[in-house]
């Protein structure tokens, strides 16, 4: 899998422009994260784990949040 990151402005329309990004061919999904605010990264890590669980995938799991928690 391979990840594009954007820097918006301040005053974005992130719905707008994630809703544009998903019209794209081949374009999975598009996750907006605040670096501002960490917790709202934790938040989408901890609401993902119950898939990851049943998955069995709990490497992604782990690296995910560690990520999160020692980023600066």
């Amino acid at each position: 899998m391979k990840y594009l990151k954007v820097f918006t402005e301040e005053k974005s329309d992130l719905e707008l422009l994630q809703s544009a990004i998903l019209q794209l061919k081949g374009v999975r999904s598009v996750e907006i994260i605040d670096e501002e605010n960490p917790e709202s990264e934790l938040k989408k890590a901890f609401e993902k784990t119950k898939e990851q669980f049943k998955k069995g995938d709990y490497e992604t799991l782990v690296n995910d949040i560690f990520t999160i928690l020692t980023k600066k």
